[in-house]
């Protein structure tokens, strides 16, 4: 039996069907948008999984057939590991889903989306966050959405709902949003819980956006002009699940041990408090570690005594003997750290390190470090710290990208690495994970909108930002260490960049009663704070990551993640400008070490000269088979890129040799002028002139009435094959054949 269900979306009809198809999985259907069509699946996992972390995977999969393309290595044709483009996707779908299952469901859960067909114009990440959405919906997974997500673009000063491929390259912003309606479950409603709400309010929770300098102000706007499109979509997917909705699971919470919870209380006094609020990162983890083990010994003891065993032994076999009360008193003592984290910043606006909310760390830059790069930055925030390396190459060094959706080249790369030495921590290196490369991506569409045009510049630049310290916001550290290393390396990029991470805690809403949802809802009465540049535990237990890149003039890059629910228009409000006064403060110091891009390039950079010749001129450089133009690369080491326009771009490290490069080239495509003159050689004769050779491959006919100035009745008695003569360019006809004369003036 198959259900549809249409919603009119921006001139397009959002299409769901629900059918038999992967009916193994706890939830399924097909989702369409135009003709680009998402199976969204959603897997549980029979047994609970005794882990720390809610065991989630989200897989966004592309297929070649979607876009009707046979990719992939020649001896292979099959897809294999995911572009960069499809981990995106697949983090997008993970940061908005996350937050919303259950606190103490630890179930293992996929969630598949695959995309089954491409239409070239609307966007799959949207499709799969809403087949994500309500695969889980209809399914008897614990989760609180469903979640609306869309795209907004903005055009002539005018917002786009769901703008379209060729549509985003006109809009000067691109901005993925998802909400979630702010109030609880309609208890009265026979409805399954995701289908009924008291509060129909708007609450964002999760944001990734690029922008073209854009205000704060015109964010905010743009969440106006969002609400009533995410209302509508959440209201779409609420009859779904009306119809189609299963019964959740329930999901237990475990029971409470009042008495132990009092001793550890008792126990941990002031001692966590004081492990907590210390400045230096290392001293603090190593004090909060020493409490921990602390308590954890306290609990051995004390199940001990219940149980009449000898202390020693017990510390030995504790692990199999009270399992279940170190677990207890391991999820205690981090609800206690969450505990007064969020009472101390709420009550008193005290934090770990004891600054102010709008606070930032100490800040230090330095640009050059490495003295054969081409351009190098160091970022210092506190002790996180990053060192972005710029590498210039020629345009031919571009990153070919052959996939389902996007491919084509790309001349500006950023990669980010985070070895296990950032963190203090002893890891196997295997090279980027989906985290590493969705921050490095994060930072490359931060400064994409600075880097100079090819036709400007014609450089390829690929920035490594390495992480040498880490202690919170990494990534928007390396917008500014890659920035340094921008203007490093004489890259006129159009303005100075920073990035920074605003937080956010919240007080629980304890009115909520809701057994499925961790999540916290902020109470109309406003108690929350706003955390300017957010470090170690207050990334780990606050409740929102906010990062903002931008240049004094505006925002050029904005991701948000969410612990809680989700955020109202007045947090976002306040994040803006809490983030756009750091922002401001960060560029000064930047800009203290240098203003403004050098004016010359490194020495150690290649160096890039052009030359304009006519297309049809191209074959004649390129030589049958390529000879002429790897002789050339060969003789000169140059690198040559030729555009089917005609414009050349010769790449050296050494400007001679490009100069040497571009005179060959120019000899074998000069183009004879009316008045030059030419030593030439006689190639062939007829019996109406001659023809000579003025430079390779370009051939003149000397008339026969043009080789004398007097009447000549064979042309051999004037000049033979072989004759090197002196002769003139008199006129060149509509086809390009030069006439010569040998006559002297």
């Amino acid at each position: 039996m198959t259900n549809k269900f249409k919603l009119e979306l921006a001139g397009r009809e959002l299409n769901v069907e629900v059918r038999n198809l992967a009916e193994q999985a706890n939830g399924s259907l097909l989702v369409s948008y135009g003709d680009t069509l998402i199976l969204a699946t959603c897997v549980m996992a029979e047994q609970r999984r005794e882990v720390d972390f809610f065991p989630l995977t989200v897989d966004y999969e592309e297929r070649f057939y979607a876009a009707g393309k046979i990719l992939g290595s020649r001896y292979m044709r099959r897809e294999s590991r995911p572009q960069d483009e499809a981990i995106l996707t697949s983090r997008l779908i993970d940061r908005t889903i996350r937050p919303l299952f259950p606190e103490h469901f630890s179930k293992e859960v996929q969630v598949v989306a695959t995309c089954l067909s491409w239409d070239r114009e609307n966007d799959p990440d949207i499709v799969g966050l809403l087949g994500a959405s309500l695969a889980l919906a209809i399914s008897d997974i614990p989760w609180s959405g469903p979640v609306a997500a869309l795209r907004i673009g903005r055009i002539n000063n005018e917002f786009v709902l769901n703008p379209t491929y060729e549509e985003r390259e006109k809009s000067d912003l691109d901005l993925v949003l998802t909400g979630i309606y702010q109030g609880e479950e309609d208890k009265s409603s026979s409805l399954p819980f995701a289908a009924a709400r008291v509060n129909d309010d708007i609450l964002i929770n999760m944001i990734e956006a690029e922008a073209q300098e854009l205000s704060e102000e015109l964010i905010l706007t743009a969440f106006q002009f969002a609400k009533p499109y995410l209302k509508k979509i959440i209201d779409f997917q609420n009859q779904i699940v009306a119809k189609e909705g299963k019964e959740k699971i329930s999901v237990e919470s475990p029971d409470s041990d009042s008495e132990l919870e009092k001793e550890i209380k008792d126990f941990l006094a002031d001692k966590l408090e004081k492990a907590l609020y210390i400045s230096d990162k290392s001293g603090r983890m190593d004090k909060t570690n020493e409490v921990r083990e602390e308590l954890f010994s306290f609990t051995r003891a004390r199940q001990s005594r219940a149980k009449g065993e000898d202390e020693a032994t017990a510390s030995s076999t504790i692990q199999e003997s009270h399992p279940e009360k170190l677990k207890y008193a391991r999820e205690f003592f981090e609800k206690e750290v969450n505990r007064l984290i969020h009472e101390n910043i709420l009550k008193s606006e005290k934090r770990p390190d004891l600054r102010k909310l709008d606070q930032l760390r100490e800040i230090s830059c330095e640009v050059g470090l490495l003295p054969r790069t081409h351009g190098s930055g160091l970022f210092c925030r506190g002790q996180t710290k990053t060192l972005s390396i710029l590498t210039l190459g020629a345009p031919s060094d571009v990153k070919l990208s052959e996939g389902m959706e996007i491919s084509g080249k790309k001349r500006f790369m950023h990669h980010y690495n985070f070895p296990p030495y950032s963190t203090g921590e002893v890891k196997p290196m295997r090279g980027p994970g989906r985290r590493d490369i969705g921050h490095g991506m994060l930072v490359e569409k931060a400064l994409l909108p600075l880097v100079p045009s090819f036709e400007e510049f014609p450089y390829t630049i690929r920035i490594v930002s390495e992480i040498l310290s880490s202690n919170g916001s990494t990534s928007m550290a390396s917008v500014s260490s890659a920035v340094l290393a921008l203007m490093d390396a004489g890259v006129p990029i159009k303005a100075p960049a920073a990035g920074i991470s605003i937080g956010l805690v919240v007080d629980e809403d304890k009115s909520s009663s809701s057994p499925v949802t961790k999540a916290r809802v902020t109470n109309e009465k406003g108690n929350y704070k706003i955390l300017t540049d957010i470090q170690g535990p207050e990334d780990h237990y606050g409740d929102m990551d906010f990062k903002v890149a931008g240049t004094r003039k505006g925002i050029i890059a904005i991701q948000m993640d969410v612990k809680i629910k989700g955020i109202n228009q007045d947090i976002l409000k306040d994040a803006l400008i809490q983030a756009q006064k750091a922002r401001l403060k960060i560029l000064d110091l930047m800009e203290k070490v240098l203003p403004k891009s050098r004016n010359q390039l490194s020495p150690f950079a290649p160096r890039i000269l052009t030359l304009q010749i006519n297309p049809e001129k191209i074959r004649e450089v390129v030589g049958p088979g390529g000879k002429i133009i790897n002789e050339i690369i060969k003789e000169t080491g140059v690198a040559i890129d030729i555009q089917p326009t005609g414009l050349i771009y010769i790449t050296s490290e050494k400007e001679e040799a490009a100069e040497k490069a571009i005179d060959w080239i120019k000899n074998i495509t000069h183009e004879a002028k009316v008045g030059e003159t030419f030593q030439g050689k006689v190639k062939r004769i007829f019996a109406f002139g001659a023809m000579v050779e003025i430079f390779p491959n370009q051939e003149g006919l000397i008339h026969i009435s043009q080789l004398a100035p007097y009447r000549v009745e064979r042309v051999e008695d004037v000049v033979k094959i072989g004759d090197i003569v002196s002769v003139q360019v008199i006129s060149i006809d509509e086809q390009g054949r030069v006439n010569l004369s040998l006559k002297k003036d």
